[in-house]
């Protein structure tokens, strides 16, 4: 790890936590991967700050981690491991915006709502866990994202049921409210965050905490402005809006990788639109005197969707799977005198470590119960917890611990042949071992030649499922 400085922050410090969904790992310019990849504000804040090269999200697909990562806890503690059984936490798992909130935190959330199944006035819906100013969809009420353009009760009636679900135009909310919205979503919630950051009420000096979640760079990533598509010299592609399932699942394999036309590009431009917007808040900050006094994370809900055109190089695997490109993710912190400029660490860090540090950043006790740790000290120059980190799906499970990490995989489940045949996601199977270290792309199968190693990690598997609820 790089050196890092320490310096007591005596005020509270504002909290900007930006989270993107399905960022590939390689694509951010500063790293030299493509030279197609534009991205300034986020190679700003790793330049600026600290970038966790072995971070970790709780699960390899958005609605588990999500939960895991709002409440600093393992979603596997309340049953969450797959689509199917995701919920948001139970009551008494106090969220990371109550927590800063009852520390005399004003909260805002603007953007994708994705735990589950979750509806208007459910506690999984931002204003109900802690955040008092809102702007955000319900992914979980269509398939999982959020257009990019549309949403509005005209749009769903001209998509009409089965293409208004799939392609994800309800409206929007804020507080319980609808909110229509019919133009382009990234710039609106980047709006919506921007206001929330410079205009707090009159008299309100409280710091904030602001979490903006954009649906950027989710597949379907054609839906972009007629101007960025005229500017680029990109074909219009019209979204999906026919009547049954079937004819939607035939249709989708067009659309992802190999076969969508300039499916790269259309991604491309969806990260650098999400990248501008983050730059527009970073010089509001500077603009506005707070950069000094504001805490800036960015990360993303799981690994880049390599079915999207996102790409985890040097990592094997996608969203959907356990190998190191499901799980890994960008992780940065711009933490003005506590962290030094440029600096970096690889220590395994998680986004269950979110709430842990930004409450201890606020001053705040830690809850009880969390499962993730204060980055706090990792940033400065301490050593990490000795930890193993888990993920547990049912029909998939994997520990790393240290530089081992032992993964498992049901090649007869059923899941496992769907996620091949209809995202493109090999999953593995059986038995995989890799040393990290040596060997970051999992490409050799360690475990025949250390079987020792494989009985411990499997044994501390079994005793972190007892721990979390799940028995053996």
């Amino acid at each position: 790890m790089s050196h890092v400085r320490k310096v007591i922050m005596v005020r509270r410090p504002n909290i900007l936590l930006i989270v993107s969904d399905d960022h590939g790992h390689a694509d951010r310019s500063a790293l030299g991967h493509h030279s197609d990849v534009r991205t300034p504000a986020l190679d700003r804040i790793a330049a600026e700050g600290v970038t966790c090269t072995d971070a970790y999200v709780t699960a390899p697909i958005c609605s588990p981690s999500r939960s895991g990562m709002i409440s600093g806890r393992y979603q596997q503690r309340w049953g969450g491991l797959w689509f199917g059984s995701s919920q948001f936490p139970p009551d008494d798992n106090p969220t990371v915006a109550e927590t800063l909130r009852d520390q005399g935190y004003r909260t805002g959330y603007f953007g994708k709502v994705h735990y589950g199944t979750e509806d208007v006035g459910d506690r999984a819906c931002p204003p109900h866990h802690g955040f008092e100013s809102t702007l955000y969809g319900l992914a979980g009420q269509s398939q999982g994202r959020l257009n990019y353009l549309h949403h509005s009760e005209r749009s769903q009636q001209e998509y009409g049921p089965e293409a208004s679900f799939r392609m994800a135009v309800q409206p929007l909310l804020s507080g319980d409210e609808p909110y229509e919205y019919e133009g382009f979503l990234t710039e609106e919630l980047g709006r919506a965050a921007g206001e929330f950051i410079a205009e707090p009420e009159d008299g309100d000096d409280r710091p904030f905490f602001c979490m903006l979640a954009f649906n950027a760079v989710h597949n379907f990533c054609w839906q972009l402005p007629a101007e960025e598509l005229e500017r680029r010299g990109l074909p219009a592609f019209h979204d999906w809006q026919g009547e049954t399932a079937d004819e939607y699942t035939e249709w989708y394999d067009d659309v992802i990788v190999p076969n969508l036309p300039h499916g790269r590009d259309y991604y491309l431009a969806q990260l650098e639109l999400m990248d501008a917007q983050i730059q527009m808040l970073l010089e509001l900050l500077d603009r506005t005197g707070q950069a000094e006094d504001t805490i800036v994370v960015y990360t993303t809900d799981n690994g880049g969707s390599t079915c999207n055109y996102g790409d985890n190089t040097p990592y094997r695997g996608t969203k959907y799977t356990l190998w190191e490109g499901g799980i890994r993710v960008p992780m940065l912190w711009r933490w003005p005198g506590v962290v030094e400029a440029g600096s970096s660490t690889d220590e395994p860090v998680s986004t269950l470590d979110l709430h842990a540090t930004l409450a201890g950043a606020a001053g705040a006790e830690r809850p009880d119960g969390l499962d993730g740790q204060d980055l706090a000290q990792v940033f400065t120059g301490g050593p990490g917890q000795s930890r193993s980190l888990h993920w547990e799906c049912g029909f998939q499970w994997a520990v790393r611990d240290g530089e081992w990490k032992l993964s498992w995989v049901d090649a007869q489940a059923p899941a496992v042949a769907a996620l091949r045949e209809t995202e493109h996601a090999p999953l593995g199977e059986g038995l995989h071992l890799a040393r990290l270290d040596r060997d970051p792309g999992e490409s050799t199968n360690l475990a025949a030649e250390h079987p020792e190693v494989v009985q411990r990690l499997t044994e501390r598997h079994q005793q972190w499922r007892i721990e979390v609820g799940l028995g053996v």
